[in-house]
């Protein structure tokens, strides 16, 4: 095993800085500018890291978020903070109107929210801001208070969400697994008609570089799924949405969320055995539906089409999203091969064989019990050409190197993220590669300071992308720093 690197000099301090100035007094926005509400997998992260700087503020950051958690159990992507200047970020409280729209599903009537979810990480948060100092958890019943609504979230997806009716959560749009342009999302998005570009004003571009951001016509697909689960009264049972993908990111997220769930009920003297039991059931649904041994990787399910979705993967066939054919190239090519001797699949990048592969396809190294072949596929792929840890990248992308769409710069489609890598290193760790844990955690502190603790960063370069100054970069350099022996 390597020896830890001590943290870049700067880091913790700066770490601090960042996530003082960004704290409101209640919860932690990620970005003043560019994000000034409170975002759900955010404050997670937030409070993973902060708990080193104060368990009780930690402790706030989550509690905060669940307050806001609606009747039904969902816990909402961004609570909005009514101080903030409704131009200030879209689409804001006007537009998702959830104390209206969201009435039947049990919204909150006077803290507006979004009615969209993030992926659960914030049990494994909980579990983490407890042990910074159980005492004071003991002390302010942090865990007692938690508990009923950790659980009503779990619940929430596997009985609403589970529209596939194989067991896995399903998102119903390309905020809700967090990675929002992903090129896995650009086949299932491919048929949702755009909202009118006069109808909106993005406020993001405000604050950032437009070749850094999503296009507007992602953009407009984004605004017209969101209106339309908005003015269904944001039901999930009626599987309306254009938009229904089982991601493993967000399934392994939930499952090592499950597992601390289960370590808190026993904390509490409640029956951990159901979550367990939840535990390994979505495991092995997870296996099942979305393990690629030849791509050595977990796809994402488009369940308007049927299958994965392969057509960028090179997995199968990719299915027409409505009628269940095979899908139309969309800028005129002809079928190509499977790259693995499946059937036909259509291009859509313009006429060649391609492959795409997402990051949320390794976040499955998170899974305790993920059966030993697989972890070990998955970190091949992961020290592959595609993804190249350790190796041709400084950080993992968030998309395939050698994809047809990678873009350095432009958000969820190539440039590394600080949470992604976090929670790869963390499943290194998990499955027996110290070294690479290791040496993945140096770069990540590395880059976290030279970057200025940017949103994300050119996988190859460092390159600061996006805003500076993110919290969740702070925090999440800041928790590693203090795992390598850093006093926070």
């Amino acid at each position: 095993m390597t020896s830890a690197r001590p943290a870049p000099t700067g880091l913790t301090s700066g770490a601090r800085r960042v996530l003082q100035q960004n704290w409101t007094g209640s919860c932690t926005v990620p970005s003043p500018g560019l994000y000034p509400h409170q975002w759900s997998w955010d404050s997670a992260f937030i409070a993973i890291g902060s708990r080193h700087i104060s368990p009780r503020r930690a402790q706030r950051e989550l509690e905060t978020l669940l307050a806001a958690q609606w009747g039904d159990g969902r816990i909402p992507h961004i609570v909005f903070n009514p101080a903030v200047p409704p131009a200030a970020y879209f689409p804001g409280p006007d537009f998702w109107r959830s104390a209206t729209a969201g009435a039947a599903a049990g919204a909150p009537r006077h803290t507006e929210t979004s009615g969209i979810v993030q992926p659960p990480v914030h049990a494994l948060a909980c579990l983490l801001v407890h042990r910074a100092d159980p005492r004071s958890s003991a002390r302010h019943g942090f865990l007692a208070r938690a508990y009923p609504r950790l659980a009503a979230w779990h619940r929430y997806l596997g009985r609403a969400r589970d529209l596939g009716g194989g067991g896995l959560v399903s998102v119903v749009h390309p905020w809700e697994p967090g990675m929002d342009n992903s090129p896995c999302w650009d086949a299932p998005l491919a048929r949702v008609a755009p909202a009118p570009p006069g109808t909106f004003r993005r406020a993001d571009l405000d604050h950032g570089a437009a070749s850094d951001r999503p296009t507007d016509l992602d953009y407009g697909r984004y605004v017209r799924l969101a209106a339309d689960y908005r003015d269904g009264g944001y039901a999930d049972h009626t599987a309306g949405s254009a938009f229904l993908v089982e991601d493993p990111g967000v399934n392994a997220l939930l499952i090592a969320s499950e597992h601390a769930l289960a370590e808190i009920a026993a904390l509490l003297g409640a029956d951990a055995a159901p979550h367990r039991t939840r535990a390994g059931d979505l495991t092995a649904a997870l296996v099942d539906r979305l393990w690629d041994p030849a791509a050595g990787l977990f796809l994402c399910r488009d369940l308007h089409g049927g299958g994965p979705v392969r057509d960028l993967h090179g997995g199968g066939p990719v299915r027409d999203l409505h009628g269940g054919g095979p899908a139309r190239d969309l800028h005129g090519g002809g079928p190509v091969r499977d790259l693995h001797g499946g059937g036909p699949v259509r291009d859509l990048h313009g006429g060649g064989p391609v492959r795409e592969l997402g990051a949320a396809g390794l976040l499955p190294l998170l899974v305790p019990g993920l059966p030993g072949d697989i972890a070990a596929a998955l970190v091949r792929t992961a020290c592959g050409d595609h993804f190249g840890l350790g190796r041709t990248a400084r950080l993992v992308p968030s998309y395939d190197l050698l994809g047809p769409a990678f873009d350095p710069a432009r958000y969820w489609r190539g440039p590394a993220w600080f949470n992604v890598n976090w929670l790869l290193e963390r499943g290194l760790r998990l499955h027996g590669e110290p070294e690479r844990a290791d040496a993945l955690r140096t770069a990540v502190l590395e880059t976290a300071v030279t970057s200025g603790f940017a949103e994300y960063v050119d996988p190859y370069t460092g390159e600061a992308r996006g805003t500076r100054d993110f919290s969740w970069t702070a925090a999440l350099a800041l928790d590693l720093a203090v795992a390598a022996g850093q006093e926070p």
